[in-house]
């Protein structure tokens, strides 16, 4: 029997044994009513209420402390001595490098297609809602993290849901949090295993394909396949082994060499049609109004860009506190802050950037894809660069590669705190782990398991119901953790000790206000 037989027998049975399960719990999570014409999922009215709520809250802080976040990333309020295992940018990079993937290459083609060339002022609106969101989440993950006698940290929503509502609620909230937890854990340990790291993996490979001769090119068959997953999965786990640390050097020096490839990809497109780019930004706050997609309405635009902008940078989701808190700092609302930078980076910059270029190229297989047909969203995004570069796949290619494996990277260590807060921080526990992670990483080339894939989907966005209504819970916490960090900074521009922090003398600190 071939291995080509043995993985498609395998996809088989495993779609149906878990195909009712995945229609059931999607059902459920991705629940939508019709409003307007428009189907309107109601997780993503839970993540996009979230962002408004907490950009109220917290006064526009996406805004008003913008310039604050990128000083603090920049190292200019950095604990040395504080406890943690990496810096600002490199905690930044790791948690980026979870979020931008395929999603800003493909997603964006696929909303822009289905809502129209308006669904990226949506798209926009909401990654600016969710920064507020981020803010929220990572503060409280750094607040409530443990730090291990071996001097490594573990953080997330496992951490700061058992901890914080124990704190606010005593021991009826001790009690809610640990269940909280537990859930938190096992869900987010099988998107990674699925979400994070085959369907990367697999995805990944099927670009390699198609730039190399396709299916019966020199990767096309299923030793190229196992190659290609036999590859990807040692140099994640040589990179896994090293922990946040090995990760985040990685991740600091990877995620601003694939960003600047994409970006600068796009720049060449929209510099070769710079006349055309002032009708580009008319036309997407027009149609953000008066939609040309086939997804009905401004509702739907509105929509279609919210969702895209939600599910790429998982604001609310409670993933990307586990990689900030591995931070130094003693403030936790210092992360926070560099935090908000997430979805500006994920949605704004990057995600807009595919949706320009897609709008000013405006390829033919864009207006097909408009006009009905199913066209998939690398295409999409691959004929826009093509107009200008001929040989742009290949630069695809490598953003691909690039992103997916930074991705499977962060998934890993996401993967490894739930693992261990099930099942403990034991040699023997975390050796296990690490190889069922790199294993699956190999399966990622052989098999789709697009059932599991859609499950794992569920599975996460089921996270943050749990994890919206603690962070809603848990928000004066976040409020006072603020407030302390400002009066850190009020002390340190007028010239305190920084060793004083939030607990400086008072008079200097309200003389500074």
């Amino acid at each position: 029997m071939s291995l080509d037989s043995i993985t498609e027998n395998i996809d088989e049975a495993v779609s149906g044994f878990f195909e009712p399960i995945a229609g059931w719990l999607g059902d459920i999570v991705f629940y939508s009513v019709s409003i307007g014409g428009a189907d309107v999922p109601l997780i993503v009215t839970w993540l996009v209420l979230a962002g408004l709520v907490f950009t109220s809250w917290f006064g526009l802080i996406q805004v008003r402390k913008f310039r604050l976040a990128v000083d603090v990333v920049r190292g200019k309020y950095d604990d040395k001595d504080s406890a943690g295992e990496v810096n600002h940018f490199q905690a930044l990079t790791a948690a980026v490098s979870g979020t931008v993937g395929l999603g800003n290459i493909a997603g964006v083609a696929v909303a822009v297609s289905i809502g129209g060339a308006g669904a990226t002022f949506w798209m926009i609106l909401c990654g600016l809602l969710g920064m507020a969101t981020k803010f929220v989440e990572v503060t409280l993950g750094v607040k409530y993290r443990e730090v291990h006698a071996d001097g490594t940290v573990s953080g997330g929503p496992m951490h700061y849901l058992p901890k914080g509502l124990a704190e606010r609620f005593g021991k009826n909230g001790k009690t809610l949090g640990k269940v909280l937890a537990v859930l938190a854990s096992i869900m987010i340990l099988f998107f990674g295993l699925f979400g994070g790291n085959l369907f990367q993996v697999n995805q990944s490979y099927a670009q390699l394909v198609s730039v190399t001769g396709g299916e019966g090119g020199a990767l096309g068959s299923s030793g190229g396949a196992l190659f290609f997953g036999v590859l990807i999965a040692a140099l994640v786990g040589i990179v896994l082994l090293g922990g946040i640390r090995s990760i985040a050097s990685v991740t600091s020096r990877l995620i601003p060499a694939m960003a600047g490839i994409y970006i600068v990809a796009c720049l060449v497109v929209i510099l070769v049609n710079i006349t055309a780019v002032p009708t580009a930004v008319g036309e997407i706050v027009e149609r953000a109004f008066n939609p040309d997609g086939v997804a009905g309405g401004i509702l739907g635009a509105l929509i279609v860009g919210f969702q895209r902008a939600a599910f790429s940078n998982e604001a609310g989701i409670g993933s990307a506190p586990i990689a900030h808190s591995a931070v130094k700092t003693k403030h936790p609302a210092s992360e926070g802050l560099v935090a908000l930078l997430e979805p500006f980076i994920d949605t704004v910059v990057i995600c807009t950037m595919t949706a320009l270029t897609i709008v000013i190229a405006n390829p033919d297989s864009w207006g097909e894809a408009r006009a009905g047909e199913s066209i998939g969203g690398v295409t999409i995004t691959s004929d826009a660069f093509e107009t200008v570069l001929p040989w742009f796949p290949y630069v695809l290619t490598v953003a691909v590669l690039l992103f997916a494996f930074s991705t499977v990277l962060t998934w890993g260590y996401y993967g490894l705190k739930s693992w261990t807060y099930l099942f403990g921080r034991s040699r023997t526990s975390e050796t296990i782990y690490k190889s069922l992670y790199t294993l699956f990483a190999v399966s990622g080339s052989l098999l789709t398991l697009q059932t599991l894939i859609d499950l794992a989907d569920a599975v996460l966005f089921s996270l943050a119901v749990i994890n919206i209504i603690g962070l809603y819970l848990l928000a004066p916490v976040v409020k006072r953790e603020l407030n302390s960090f400002l009066d850190y900074v009020r002390v340190r521009k007028a010239g305190g000790s920084a060793e004083t922090g939030g607990d400086a003398d008072e008079e200097t600190t309200k003389a500074t206000v």
